[in-house]
């Protein structure tokens, strides 16, 4: 009897425990729906705090379900022989039928880090959905899919890592074509204006239906769908031989601007400053390809957020150089064509330098400091067919991740540098026209001067022109020409050298042959 009545008075003990946390919980889930007035660190406080008092939350039987017009919290109780958990809101009861279908999937292996060193005779297992999205607000205005946001912990610590994936699905009641769509999470310190940022890293995104979105993420946190508008679609087996092409046109480009530095330098000195402006535009273009390389080839989860950062500023930095340098032939390429008299810039090449070298590192690092996160990965989607419809794969690489960035300093500096350069060129050809016109017959010299302007300013910057044109009928044809012509670009600079060193060469011998027939002359 004595016992009987202990066992019934520890009973009471836990339900009046009860009675008194559940409230407690579902006042502070009622709280954090109310956005007016509430900031980051508001946000990041009451749901630490909301998940160690569902973690200590005490009660009976092996699940708990609390829940409030937008929050919805659940527990459950664990063994080191969890046998895997599937969680779906199209089974469990008291769902609203406003909110749209979600589901998760633990794995069996959920459990075996925290049981690797000892058996705890309990675990617990907490999942925290939140149907509005004010509390995960970063310094982007991202859009998530449905505003839906999907959490779960194990337990006190944290869990990454995980040999099989966390499974979540995200349903919408339209279909999601004309959107890139990428399986995120949130990570907390990532932003400077917020408590955190959402992040691809350890998530794998698959679209099984147009309607749907699944994502197979190594860790447990909080999750969401991002969503963005898209242009028209790169099919996904476009992918491996896009790659293939980039890869190699670099390697090859690497090598010849190589090569071409040490022709440079064991050919005899120059006083003019056209062969330094040449070999700059080179040195940009070995930078490029090095830096592109480096980027897609290191995005994460290879390597941490803030080496993603720098690999990004660094390839952003060698396309404005690389563009600058362009622009600064064509420059160059007028004052040799269109001058009348001898035109003497004081210190010409230090200024160039300075421009071409200087100007894109201030704009690089003047981004850095206002706002880092313009760089890091970026999320690059190709679309894949699919029985019901298009779905989406994502590759991530170290780039500009703000849109505006990318339209003003990348497409629009791209723009306007190749628009230059073809002003110059056709101006270019004008002149010479007129040249032959005015000689009766055409002189060697001629179609000399017109394959050194074609390709000093065709090469230099007018294939760039080729990213305007991706839209439409014209984007496939467009990526494969861009990307051959593009990677390729420090060979095709390599040809040009070839061919004007042979040249000089040749003057060189004619001057030389000139000078000895007329000392036996005379």
């Amino acid at each position: 009897m004595a016992t009987n009545r202990l066992l019934q008075e520890e009973r009471l003990a836990q339900i009046s425990n009860t009675t008194e946390t559940l409230p407690d919980i579902l006042n502070m889930m009622k709280r954090l729906e109310k956005p007016v007035g509430r900031s980051g660190s508001y946000g990041v406080r009451h749901i630490h705090q909301l998940e160690q008092k569902l973690l200590n939350a005490s009660f009976f039987g092996y699940n708990l379900t609390l829940q409030t017009n937008s929050i919805q919290s659940l527990v459950f109780k664990l063994s080191c022989d969890f046998p895997g958990l599937s969680l779906s809101s199209v089974t469990m009861r008291n769902i609203s039928k406003a909110w749209a279908p979600h589901a998760m999937q633990f794995p069996a292996e959920l459990t075996k880090g925290a049981c690797a060193t000892s058996r705890p005779a309990e675990l617990r297992l907490i999942c925290i959905y939140f149907f509005t999205s004010h509390l995960f607000q970063d310094g982007h205005n991202s859009t998530l899919l449905n505003n839906y946001i999907l959490g779960a912990q194990l337990d006190h610590s944290p869990l990454n890592n995980l040999p099989k994936p966390v499974n979540i699905s995200f349903w919408h009641n339209q279909s999601l074509e004309g959107y890139t769509v990428t399986c995120v999470f949130w990570k907390e310190g990532a932003s400077k204006r917020s408590w955190g940022s959402w992040s691809p890293e350890g998530c794998y995104t698959e679209q099984p239906s147009p309607s749907q979105v699944l994502c197979h993420c190594n860790h447990l946190t909080y999750f969401a769908v991002l969503m963005q508008l898209s242009g028209d679609p790169v099919p996904a087996e476009l992918q491996v031989p896009l790659e293939y092409i980039s890869f190699v046109g670099c390697i090859i480009s690497i090598v010849a601007s190589l090569l071409i530095i040490l022709l440079y330098a064991h050919s005899r000195k120059q006083s003019d400053s056209v062969p330094h402006i040449h070999m700059n535009l080179n040195g940009s273009v070995l930078l490029l390809n090095v830096a592109f390389l480096l980027s897609s080839q290191m995005a994460p989860p290879m390597v941490p957020t803030s080496v993603c950062v720098v690999l990004a500023a660094l390839l952003h930095y060698a396309l404005l150089s690389c563009l600058t340098w362009m622009a600064i032939e064509g420059f160059n390429l007028y004052l040799l064509l269109g001058r009348v008299y001898n035109v003497y810039i004081r210190r010409y090449l230090l200024k160039l330098c300075v421009l071409g070298w200087g100007s894109p590192a201030l704009l690089v690092l003047l981004l850095l400091a206002v706002k880092s996160s313009v760089y890091g990965p970026c999320v690059i989607s190709f679309s894949k067919s699919q029985e019901n419809g298009t779905g989406f794969q994502n590759v991530s690489m170290c780039w500009v991740c703000s849109p505006i960035v990318h339209r003003v300093l990348v497409m629009g500096y791209g723009g306007l540098t190749s628009l230059f350069n073809l002003v110059v060129l056709a101006w270019a050809l004008w002149i010479l026209c007129k040249l032959r016109a005015r000689e009766k017959a055409l002189s060697p010299g001629a179609y000399r001067d017109t394959i050194m302007v074609l390709g000093l300013t065709v090469l230099l910057g007018t294939t760039w022109a080729l990213a305007l044109f991706s839209f439409g009928v014209f984007l496939l044809p467009q990526l494969f020409l861009f990307t051959i012509f593009n990677s390729l670009y420090g060979f095709f600079l390599f040809l040009w050298f070839c061919s004007q060193r042979r040249y000089s060469d040749a003057e060189a011998k004619a001057e030389m042959e000139a000078v000895s027939s007329s000392q036996v002359t005379h």
